[in-house]
């Protein structure tokens, strides 16, 4: 295993003690409002310094992009983390969320885990070595379309009234033919998902980096495929992403850009 997918493992598993140990707790939790319907708590921050004494320890020199401390200025290695994602199905005891934390050398994404706190469940990957489900090589589902599949995907909370007739639009296109439609509440999750063949495929818009970097990863170490909503690479700058099998990728960006 790479020294840095080792490091980012420890991370996450010392940030999924932190959010274990407060979800009993969660009523009591203060909960401050960044944005419209975009919240964070104390088990956030807490999860988030956590993950950064960690890698500050073995990696002083190296930056770090975190969802709750903004940039730190180091060298070419980012660290990407979101220290909870899924703060809303937190707050709520709904049980989806995970710890993400994404590795990147200049612009090419290297390292990745997902780390589920309630299953245990650990998603891994390295660039060139395929991924991982705890310890056990994954790969994407083998469906051939849209027909029959189960697919992943979240409405953006940021500026939601703009956006929620395209996003009913898209949802009904692709309901009308997929066996049915999950939302999670967690990109990271989803991404995961896709990657393990829980999920067929999934599209989301309105994404910061964080949200998404360990999870594209994952997916195209499982083999599968991953694009904006134009077909292109821009997903971690312009924060919409389509992910899942060739086919069904190809199928949920065909109905997507039937709307944009």
């Amino acid at each position: 295993m790479h020294p840095l997918l080792n490091i980012a493992i420890s991370a996450a598993r010392k940030a999924g003690k932190v959010i274990t140990r407060y979800i009993e707790e969660r009523d009591t939790l203060k909960v401050l409002e960044k944005g419209v319907n975009d919240l964070v708590t104390m088990v956030d921050q807490n999860a988030e310094h956590e993950i950064i004494d960690i890698i500050r320890k073995a990696y002083p020199e190296h930056s770090i992009l975190g969802e709750e401390t903004g940039f730190h200025e180091g060298d070419e290695t980012t660290w990407i983390i979101d220290p909870l994602d899924g703060t809303m199905n937190y707050i709520h005891g709904f049980p989806s969320f995970a710890v993400s934390i994404g590795v990147k050398y200049k612009d090419q994404l290297e390292h990745a885990v997902v780390y589920d706190p309630l299953s245990q469940d650990l998603y891994t990957a390295s660039r060139g070595s395929g991924a991982q489900l705890n310890d056990r090589r994954i790969r994407v589902s083998k469906r051939i379309g849209l027909e029959g599949s189960l697919i992943g995907s979240s409405f953006p909370y940021h500026e939601r009234s703009k956006h929620i007739d395209k996003q009913f639009k898209v949802f009904k296109d692709v309901y009308t033919v997929c066996a049915d439609v999950r939302r999670t509440g967690s990109a990271a999750l989803n991404l995961a998902y896709v990657a393990s063949g829980r999920l067929d495929g999934c599209w989301e818009s309105g994404l910061k980096e964080w949200d998404m970097a360990a999870g594209v990863l994952l997916v195209k170490e499982a083999g599968g495929y991953v694009s904006d909503f134009q077909g292109g690479n821009h997903y971690l700058t312009n924060g919409n992403i389509v992910a899942g099998t060739r086919k069904v990728h190809g199928e949920l960006l065909k109905i997507i850009q039937e709307h944009q």
